[in-house]
């Protein structure tokens, strides 16, 4: 009986050094958050078999390529593009994303010449098969007609139509950010006027003190990111300011089928859906942006956190990812933050 058990297990070796994607009761491989030591605004984008990921670092544009979120660390980076200095963009530039439309790839971010109260949209183009190559193009502003303040763009296409979200202020003072909405004629050209879809109106969206600043007090929603499933289109924004510990995510629904450019369509849940978790060390959670696992069948959420009270907006956040899952009537279920020592397997491989 020994030496037939014996036989098995030679022959089960044998069978798995020959095929090394055979698995033997092998453990899941984990990985725990953050997954950079410092990264706020975090967004990916996968394509042909791997994922590109960026996140504002303030001066220029960086860009980590990897199979997998989960070694971020240890991930081929690269700068792509860095501002010529003394230009309306040559400065905090905020919330990158990369995108591939339409046959080439854009990155849009948020810039100003050192005064916030001039930011605005800026996208550049590359038409290289794999973005860490070629040359990226400035392609220019991205502004609706008003041309007001603008920050954290996030574009999508439905239904063969490329629509824009972003943060921004109703005139020409700060004191409120809104979200907006309006269709694009190009990936780098608003051709609608703009519809505001979400205002602060909420408490948990309107913790925005500013005691030693002009004004003392900005109500914030910001970071908006489309969400697209089965018949429903969600955009998942930041509120409340980032310099807060009550920083968190809100959402907005519509039915896919109903005009996105109607502001009466949107519906806003009156809860935060994805919040704080002070018993699991995570403070401010917000500005994300969402994945799928290699294998396209799990969905994940991509966001930045603080690991301690009162840290703010600096250099302290860090991004983190988690799985999610849906309700039967097809919400998204985000749950808690987790805690930077609870393991998580890495998402799933082909």
């Amino acid at each position: 009986m020994r030496s037939t058990y014996f036989l098995f297990f030679a022959a089960t070796l044998f069978l798995t050094a020959c095929n090394p994607s055979a698995k033997i009761n092998q453990p899941d491989i984990t990985f725990t958050n953050p997954l950079l030591p410092s990264g706020a605004d975090p967004f990916s984008f996968y394509k042909d078999g791997y994922y590109y990921y960026t996140h504002t670092t303030g001066n220029r544009l960086v860009l980590w390529k990897t199979k997998n979120l989960a070694d971020l660390k240890t991930a081929q980076r690269k700068t792509i593009w860095t501002p010529p200095p003394n230009t309306a963009y040559s400065k905090e530039l905020w919330a990158p994303e990369i995108l591939f439309l339409r046959g080439k790839w854009y990155m849009y971010f948020a810039a100003d010449d050192g005064n916030n109260r001039n930011h605005r949209m800026y996208v550049i183009e590359n038409a290289a098969a794999d973005p860490m190559e070629g040359e990226w193009v400035f392609k220019g502003k991205v502004a609706d007609a008003t041309d007001k303040w603008a920050i954290d763009g996030d574009v999508f296409e439905h239904k063969g139509k490329l629509y824009m979200s972003w943060s921004g202020w109703e005139g020409d003072f700060n004191g409120q950010q809104n979200i907006y909405i309006a269709s694009m004629s190009n990936p780098w050209t608003i051709e609608s006027p703009r519809v505001k879809i979400s205002s602060p109106e909420f408490k948990w969206e309107t913790h925005g003190h500013l005691p030693h600043e002009t004004p003392t007090q900005v109500n914030v929603n910001e970071g908006p990111q489309f969400l697209k499933h089965k018949n429903k289109i969600f955009i998942v924004y930041s509120a409340s300011g980032c310099w807060t510990d009550f920083y968190t995510l809100g959402m907005l629904t519509i039915d896919a089928n109903q005009d996105l450019l109607k502001a009466a369509n949107w519906k806003k849940s009156p809860e935060p859906v994805f919040e704080a978790a002070p018993e699991n060390g995570v403070y401010a959670a917000g500005h994300n942006s969402f994945f799928k696992s290699p294998d396209g069948k799990e969905d994940w959420i991509l966001y930045h956190a603080n690991s301690a009270p009162h840290q703010g907006c600096g250099g302290h956040r860090t991004p983190r990812a988690q799985k999610f899952t849906w309700t039967k009537d097809g919400m998204p279920q985000f749950g808690k933050p987790l805690s930077t020592n609870q393991p998580q397997n890495i998402p799933a491989i082909k």
